[in-house]
Parts: structure tokens; C-alpha cells; sequence
């Protein structure tokens, strides 16, 4: 049980590994891709410490935030 569980996790970790490194080489190629996930994720978590919810425009922003971040994950994994 031991190495079965030892085997998952070097597998995970490579995975792993292997798509940081793939993301990394397409975020060279695509310096505009990179910049606007930074400003997303900068942006969402301006929103997450946001102190007050807005009549919960707060939270459909956090989502249109989500969704865009997908598309740029997903405009990454078109390029590969």
C-alpha cells in the first residue's frame, strides 16, 4: 500500500511539474497572456478582501473574474 501511494504522489508531481513548466514556456511566448492573468488574479483578490458586498456585485464580479481566468487557461492550453 505503501508504494502504491508513494507512486501516486511522484506521478501527481510530475504532472504537476510537466504543466508548470509547459505553462511557463507558452507565458514566454505570450507576454500579453501572462500580464492579464497577473492583473486577474491581482484583481480577484482585491475583490476577496473586499469589505463589503455591494448588493452582490462583488461576488458576480469574483465570478466574471473566475471565468476569465479559465479562458486565458484555456488559451494557453490551445497553443500547446
Amino acid at each position: 500500500m505503501k508504494r502504491s501511494a508513494s507512486l501516486t504522489v511522484l506521478t501527481l508531481g510530475v504532472a504537476f511539474a510537466l504543466g508548470f513548466a509547459t505553462r511557463a514556456y507558452t507565458a514566454e511566448k505570450h507576454p500579453e497572456l501572462l500580464a492579464a492573468d497577473r492583473a486577474l488574479h491581482n484583481g480577484l483578490n482585491h475583490l476577496e478582501k473586499a469589505a463589503h458586498d455591494f448588493g452582490g456585485h462583488r461576488v458576480k464580479a469574483m465570478e466574471h473574474v473566475r471565468q476569465a481566468l479559465s479562458e486565458i487557461s484555456q488559451a494557453y492550453a490551445f497553443d500547446q
